[in-house]
This record gives C-alpha cells, sequence and structure tokens, in this order.
C-alpha cells in the first residue's frame, strides 16, 4: 500500500459517520428561502404559503428573502454561490434557468450545473386570451383574422424577452400569423391594455386575467400546454389548432450544487407532504398554481431538456432581452 492509500484509507470510513450525523443533525439552525423576484408576486406568495408548513415540518425558522433583478439572475445567482449545507434554498421559475441563458449574452451562474434539483413544486396555468371585442371566438378564428390582416393585431407583454413574449413568439411562428409586439414594464400594465382593448392579444397566467374572463372583458381561447388540463377541461389547447405547439412554465425548489443528498430527499419529502395538503391546494388554486410535485432527478432532466429547447427557439426567433 503506497503513502496516498494509507492517509486517504483511513479518512475515507471517517466521512460515512460524519455524512450520517449531518444528516441527523440537518437543520439545526434557521433556513434562508431565497425568492428572487419582489415581494407580492406569485413566487413570492407560493414562499409564504410553503413556509410555515416547511417550519412545522423541519423543527426550525424558515425565512423568504427576497433578492429581485435581472429576470430572476441576482437572487438565483447568490443561491449558486451559498455553501452547499442545506441552509440556503431558491424559490425558482424555469424562466430564468431555460431562457434567460439564451437572452442574456452573459449569466452569472450555470443554469442547470451549479444547482441540485430538489422538486417541482407547481405548474403555472397559462392561457390564450383576447378582447372580447375581437371577432374570434377560438384559436382557429384568431388565427384566420390574423392571417388575413397581417400587423394588425397587436399582443401586448411583460417586457421584450419575458415569458409572455416569448411564449407570444412561438405561437406567431407555429401560426404562420405576424402580429404586432408591444412590450409593457410588467404583466399588470399589459393585462390592463388588453382589458381595455388597447392589445387584442396575450398570453398570460390565468391567474392575471381571471377576473377580466369573469367580467366578460376577455375571452378565454386556449390553455398553452400540450394536453387539455383536469382545471379547465373544456378550454382546448392551441396544439388542437396548431400541432405542436407546447409552452409551460413551473415553479420549483433548487439548492446549490453538491447540497448532501440526505438533505435533498428530506426536502423532496417535505414538497410532496406539503403540497398535498387541501389547504394549500386551495390557496394556490387563486393563483392558478397547480401542485405537481416530481423527484430530483425528474425535476433535473426537466430542466436540461428545456433548456436545450429555448436555447434553439430563442436563437431561431432572434430575440434579446431588453
Amino acid at each position: 500500500m503506497n503513502i496516498f492509500a494509507r492517509i486517504l484509507l483511513p479518512a475515507f470510513f471517517l466521512v460515512l459517520p460524519a455524512a450520517a450525523a449531518f444528516a441527523d443533525d440537518w437543520p439545526a439552525k434557521p433556513v434562508k428561502l431565497m425568492v428572487p423576484w419582489a415581494p407580492g408576486g406569485s413566487v413570492d406568495v407560493l414562499a409564504r404559503i410553503l413556509q410555515p408548513h416547511l417550519q412545522e415540518g423541519l423543527k426550525q425558522p424558515m425565512v423568504v428573502d427576497n433578492k429581485a433583478g435581472a429576470g430572476g439572475n441576482i437572487g438565483t445567482d447568490i443561491i449558486a454561490k451559498s455553501p452547499p449545507d442545506g441552509y440556503s434554498l431558491l424559490f425558482s421559475v424555469n424562466s430564468t434557468h431555460v431562457m434567460n441563458p439564451a437572452l442574456m449574452p452573459a449569466m452569472p451562474f450555470k443554469p442547470v450545473d451549479d444547482f441540485a434539483p430538489i422538486s417541482v413544486l407547481t405548474r403555472v396555468i397559462n392561457v390564450l386570451v383576447v378582447n372580447s371585442s375581437l371577432p374570434a371566438n377560438d384559436v382557429r378564428e384568431l388565427v384566420i383574422l390574423a392571417k388575413s390582416q397581417p400587423k394588425a393585431l397587436a399582443y401586448g407583454s411583460a417586457g421584450i424577452g419575458s415569458p409572455p413574449h416569448l411564449a407570444m413568439e412561438q405561437f406567431r411562428r407555429a401560426a404562420g400569423i405576424d402580429l404586432l409586439h408591444v412590450p409593457y414594464k410588467g404583466g399588470a400594465p399589459a393585462t390592463a391594455d388588453l382589458a381595455a382593448g388597447r392589445v387584442q392579444v396575450m398570453i398570460t397566467a390565468y391567474a392575471n386575467v381571471q377576473q377580466y374572463i369573469a367580467a366578460g372583458r376577455l375571452r378565454l381561447l386556449a390553455v398553452t400546454e400540450p394536453k387539455r388540463l383536469a382545471e379547465l377541461p373544456n378550454v382546448p389547447t392551441i396544439a388542437e389548432t396548431v400541432a405542436g405547439y407546447d409552452f409551460s412554465s413551473y415553479y420549483g425548489l433548487l439548492a446549490p450544487k453538491d447540497t448532501p443528498e440526505s438533505v435533498r430527499t428530506r426536502l423532496n419529502a417535505e414538497a410532496r407532504r406539503i403540497m398535498a395538503l387541501p389547504d394549500v391546494k386551495n390557496k394556490l388554486d387563486s393563483l392558478g398554481l397547480v401542485p405537481a410535485t416530481t423527484t430530483p432527478d425528474e425535476y433535473d432532466k426537466l430542466l436540461r431538456a428545456d433548456l436545450v429547447k429555448w436555447t434553439r427557439l430563442i436563437k431561431e426567433m432572434g430575440v434579446r432581452a431588453e
């Protein structure tokens, strides 16, 4: 046995009980829950819905920390560079990890490799809506109308490179239509102008437009996922008219890379427990969010597949962030 083997072999066996002790002791202090968006948004509300349940299950304070900016990159980068000890977690939005890398010339972190997935938490219900004055009652009629009047119809978005912008560009290209893009500084003013008829079309989260649909100011045409949703069973998908269309968004829980598997396994079990609670589901319904937990491996594969998909699509679209 050489000198390196004599030194390393005892150390190897010391690692095993240390790892077991870490799993037994964690968490031994408060855990930071990073939300890389401003307070009051749907990701922040999700974190605050889950916070007391995580505290109850893990027997330690869970501290929500908002660090907004750069499309989610600022807060996300803080977690990417945090110690992998289980005390810094990220409430993530898929757009930061699979869209931003293709939109922004320089990323401060590796979008997938710098993180250890725990679980997808929710799907976001996204819908295609039009102002109620528009003579289009379904996706087919909207496509026919748009083809008959190139660039006459305008769609709003939360800004250049935002998920609503990319969703509509994907739709426009797949349907072979020409629409005018009107970017806004956020989703709220875009939705308000859609309801007022200053723009005619939009893809956005269902929660953002539900009240306008109920009031008859907007017409719901379709959901953006490839299959009909149990939550809106009578609403068709865009893909039923425009073959292959699929725009899905989701929120999840990530940790810094190299976070111990024992910690991630426990957090995954907590996520599954909490997302199955009836009161949590009821609160999420009002946000247009659907519980959708996964294994860490499933979440990792989903992010990697979507990163490839959106890198290709954004390159084809020629879109760059503002």
